[in-house]
């Protein structure tokens, strides 16, 4: 490439490239005559006798849109011979003969006429009338160092584009080429990139989003419309447990309320008191559980959904509170109440580690989001990380802690949520030392994190479970009613197709099925005969949920094995497992 020799330093050469030229080139001086009428190449707006013309039922679609959108369908699927026969036919040109033009001069790479011609297509914005003529000669003088016509570029700079007054910095960048060509590289005009049809092409793709739609259809439209018909559908629906592959075009769609886990399948009875906690593993493989008889189970989901015991955990001193998966579900944590955390090895059921501080006790636990340590919540109000070997690492002291009390560490481990007093909840940015805090109305039981990490949902003492949205300052999104909670701590979760539903336990027995969007109740599910402390939704199976219950009893739940599409998952009746089979 072709460069300028010149002593002077180099920011005074950049500055002498940019000097304005006394008056403004005259574009049009230089253009091709347009194949077009006069009356079309004036500004005007941008309609025909067709465009008052509506379809549809409702009368809002108007037709020529319409017949537009499906043209350019047809030309981007590659059918280029029906959206031409269609525009002949309907009598509706895609774009107008000025707009025609227009891009085919940039694609032929005219600039100079391309710029002439912008001016006719009857913009009424100003500012999109600049910015498409800083794209258009932003090209035309990379084009032109690209061939090392060097003094071309510059004039091209200099007297066309540095008097559009538009976006300066780039201004200075494509000054440096001239100076440096190494700047070409940081600019992205060498290599394979700068092949002359891929970079015009880029260049009418960036002009169609710089346009009103009316002058130029934006691309894959069409698509885009169908996809948000589809939304709206699924969002409609509130069964929708099932994959998108479901929804069709060709009518309208609608799940069951078969699709929401609802039939008992399997009860298992093994716990020889109250369960009080469970929680599928991340890869919905296994299911843990804890009870108030001291011991953890860890339960194994077969292929065929069955679920079977594969590891009684004991050890505690204490009735066992709460359960934690690590991140590769390889191993878990329990917790005792108010006693100590044991870390197991999953597939051998050993415990490899027992952390405990002498005079405090241990009330919650979880994983760090690399799996390579521990939190957990104390009695004496503090919260303390360690690492797999025991070693503390941090420690905060909180402002007042719970008996039972949740925590939970976001999945870029820069967040920790825990609950800081009866009716508060503490989010601690662990990098900026900042806190917030999650008012509510009522004492706080449990809480649950979205697997986005963006939601909390919190149970309270007033039988209400509430929805916050903890992106930023924390909002308030949705409350769910209808469960009982007088006495016991109640756990809820997200669960379904994109975490769509939330379920909870309920002291009258039965278990609570919410449209996490709309918070309509769906389902009440019976079939416990004690309290359900605890639910859990498996995360790689829409259609599995499992409660535990003061009945001392965990419920598998699935799909209506009665209705024929689903009969095969199941073996045509509630499965029990006591631990021998």
């Amino acid at each position: 490439m072709g460069v300028i020799e010149d002593s002077e330093p180099p920011l005074k050469r950049v500055k002498g490239l940019l000097e304005e030229p006394k008056s403004l080139p005259e574009y049009n001086s230089t253009a091709e005559p347009v194949s077009c009428s006069l009356e079309d190449q004036m500004a005007r707006p941008l309609t025909s006798q067709g465009d008052g013309e509506t379809i549809g039922s409702q009368g809002v679609i108007k037709k020529t849109e319409f017949i537009k959108i499906i043209t350019k369908a047809l030309y981007s699927l590659g059918y280029n011979k029906s959206g031409a026969l269609l525009e002949e036919e309907s009598g509706v040109p895609l774009h107008s003969s000025v707009v025609i033009q227009f891009m085919q001069q940039v694609t032929d790479g005219k600039w100079d006429d391309s710029v002439a011609t912008l001016h006719m297509i009857g913009l009424s914005d100003e500012t999109i009338v600049k910015s498409a003529s800083f794209l258009i000669l932003e090209q035309k003088f990379l084009e032109l160092l690209k061939v090392e016509k060097v003094t071309a570029a510059l004039e091209t700079l200099r007297n066309e584009i540095v008097p559009l007054h538009v976006n300066l910095n780039r201004v200075h960048d494509l000054a440096a080429c001239i100076i440096s060509p190494f700047q070409c590289v940081r600019l992205g005009i060498s290599g394979q990139e700068t092949e002359v049809t891929k970079s015009r092409s880029k260049i009418l793709e960036k002009l169609q989003k710089l346009f009103p739609a009316a002058v130029m259809i934006p691309e894959k439209r069409l698509e885009h419309l169908v996809e948000r018909a589809l939304d709206v559908q699924r969002a409609a629906c509130l069964f929708h447990n099932t994959s998108d592959s479901e929804l069709s075009l060709y009518s309208d769609h609608q799940c069951g309320k078969n699709q929401i886990p609802s039939q008992t399948l399997q009860i298992l009875q093994v716990h020889n008191d109250e369960v009080w906690f469970l929680q599928f593993s991340h890869n919905g493989k296994y299911l843990a559980s804890s009870s108030k008889d001291q011991s953890a189970i860890i339960w194994e989901v077969k292929e065929n959904g069955q679920v079977s015991l594969k590891h009684t955990l004991c050890g505690h001193q204490k009735p066992v509170s709460t359960i934690s998966w690590s991140p590769d579900d390889s191993q878990i944590l329990t917790c005792g109440l108010e006693e100590v955390i044991r870390r197991w090895d999953v597939s051998s059921g050993e415990c490899l580690h027992v952390y405990e501080k002498p005079g405090v006790g241990l009330i919650s636990c979880g994983w760090f989001h690399d799996g390579r340590g521990i939190f957990a919540g104390m009695t004496d109000r503090s919260i303390c990380l360690w690492d797999l070997d025991g070693r503390e690492l941090e420690w905060w002291k909180g402002q007042r802690a719970l008996r039972i009390s949740d925590m939970a560490i976001t999945d870029d481990g820069k967040r920790i949520i825990s609950i800081c007093r009866e009716s508060a909840i503490l989010l601690l940015d662990r990098e900026a030392k900042f806190e917030r805090l999650i008012e509510e109305v009522d004492m706080i039981t449990s809480f649950s994190l979205s697997k986005d990490n963006k939601f909390l949902l919190v149970n309270l003492i007033n039988q209400e479970i509430h929805l916050w949205n903890i992106e930023g300052d924390p909002k308030l999104v949705s409350s769910y009613k209808g469960h009982k909670r007088t006495r016991f701590v109640i756990r809820s979760c997200f669960g379904g197709l994109g975490q769509a539903f939330i379920a909870s336990g309920s002291e009258d027995s039965q278990v609570y099925i919410w449209h996490r969007c709309s918070a309509e109740l769906l389902v009440a599910l019976p079939g416990h005969s004690g309290a359900v402390n605890c639910v859990s939704w498996n995360p790689a199976n829409l259609h599995m949920l499992a409660s535990a219950s003061d009945d001392r009893t965990i419920r598998i739940w699935g799909l209506d094995h009665f209705n024929p599409k689903h009969r095969n998952q199941s073996n045509g009746g509630t499965h029990h497992c006591n631990g021998r089979s």
